[in-house]
């Protein structure tokens, strides 16, 4: 939509091939429905958010990057906030609100939408774009084609990988597709009994017995599978290259990472003398959420019913241990349809930087998650399929 919006307010004649019956489905679930669609921090800080190849997007970014999105929605009426960690909302909370913003400017920019239309080719002469082959075999000719097709997550929206195989045919090389932000699978199987439980404040280390990666501190959500939550979100990429390299990897959760070691068990002693009449599982719920003492203390092989005073100084050992490091193995992750991003897609040795035109066909340019970029969530991977799309949208019209 953004770079169809741009070429066509280049004054180009532009048509917008939509393969489901409705825009922007994708679009409509990110944010979980409130759609963040960028984030306010800096070029520097905002390219360390991607996992690799993150200094291909500066020509992008510099042609159009999150001021120029927030002006292009606020200048259309659509009041924008910024949250924590400088991410970015429309103030209604609700991504439709952005959907209805692109619609209105497709249609004053006079770009003919085509809904249910299925691209099967994209026909070429002379090593240059021709036009375009819908399924049925109808061509509709042009000397410009976009692809903005996305990945493969969340296929039922329509990213099912149908442009990445056209461009495959094309020569195009598509790196390995992996899941990315993504949540992840537990071996241990009494995480079911956590299943919706939130943890805040905690700190994850995962290893693979020689690497280590320490996240910073936030959330962490238990499901009936494993764990997700932004932290998980976040890692979960280099977590699933671990695996993919048979490597055995391990999660340990800091409970409690603003308190060392030595910390925790002095507060132990205290709470313990303070209530030494209560039972260890009442007194924990000062600590930890009531629906994971049970698991903590069935894990450090504790009578919950113990009283506080009873308590053993190995057994607050083996507590200070777990509040610490509260181990789980990781067995995998949710399959690539079901990751929020699509890592890999076509190489960027074969893409312009400038212009996102394809080195290998004239006339064709690509962008969005269809090409090699992933990043955290915070509204990073949104920007870049805006700013590319734009950027491709532009140079089509203008080269």
């Amino acid at each position: 939509m953004m770079a169809a919006i741009r070429a066509a307010a280049l004054h180009q004649d532009v048509t917008l091939l939509e393969k489901k019956s409705t825009l922007a489905n994708k679009l409509l679930l990110s944010g979980k429905g409130r759609c963040n669609l960028t984030n306010a921090c800096d070029l520097d800080q905002f390219l360390k958010r991607f996992s690799h190849n993150g200094a291909f997007l500066r020509d992008a970014f510099k042609k159009f990057f999150n001021r120029e999105l927030m002006d292009f929605f606020e200048s259309r009426g659509l009041r924008l906030k910024v949250e924590r960690q400088e991410r970015v909302f429309p103030v209604s909370d609700c991504s439709a609100s952005i959907l209805e913003v692109l619609k209105k400017e497709l249609e004053r920019n006079k770009v003919n939408v085509i809904y249910m239309a299925q691209v099967r080719a994209i026909a070429l002469g002379a090593g240059a774009v021709k036009g375009v082959e819908l399924l049925g075999g109808k061509l509709l000719p042009a000397d410009k084609v976009i692809l903005a097709t996305g990945g493969v997550s969340y296929a039922f929206t329509g990213s099912s990988g149908e442009g990445l195989k056209i461009v495959e045919g094309l020569g195009h090389k598509v790196t390995s597709l992996r899941p990315g932000l993504v949540p992840l699978k537990t071996a241990q199987e009494w995480v079911k009994d956590l299943e919706g439980l939130n943890l805040r404040n905690i700190r994850l280390t995962f290893t693979d017995g020689k690497k280590e990666i320490v996240s910073e501190t936030g959330e962490l959500m238990f499901t009936g599978f494993g764990i997700s939550g932004p932290l998980v979100l976040t890692l979960s990429g280099k977590i699933v290259d671990w695996l993919g390299e048979k490597k055995s990897v391990g999660v340990e959760i800091d409970l409690k990472p603003a308190l060392s070691g030595q910390q925790l068990d002095a507060r132990l002693l205290r709470e313990f003398s303070a209530t030494s009449r209560k039972s260890i599982r009442n007194v924990l719920k000062e600590l930890l959420p009531l629906r994971l003492v049970d698991c903590f203390l069935r894990l450090a092989k504790i009578n919950p019913d113990k009283q506080a005073a009873q308590v053993t100084r190995q057994e607050r050992e083996i507590m200070v241990i777990l509040l610490k490091g509260f181990r789980l193995d990781i067995s995998g992750s949710l399959a690539l349809e079901e990751a929020m991003v699509t890592r890999g897609g076509v190489s960027l040795k074969e893409i312009d930087p400038r212009t996102m035109e394809s080195r290998k066909v004239r006339g064709l340019y690509l962008c969005g998650e269809l090409i090699d970029i992933d990043a955290d969530t915070g509204g990073f991977n949104l920007q870049a399929a805006f700013s590319t799309g734009y950027l491709a949208g532009e140079s089509a019209a203008l080269c």
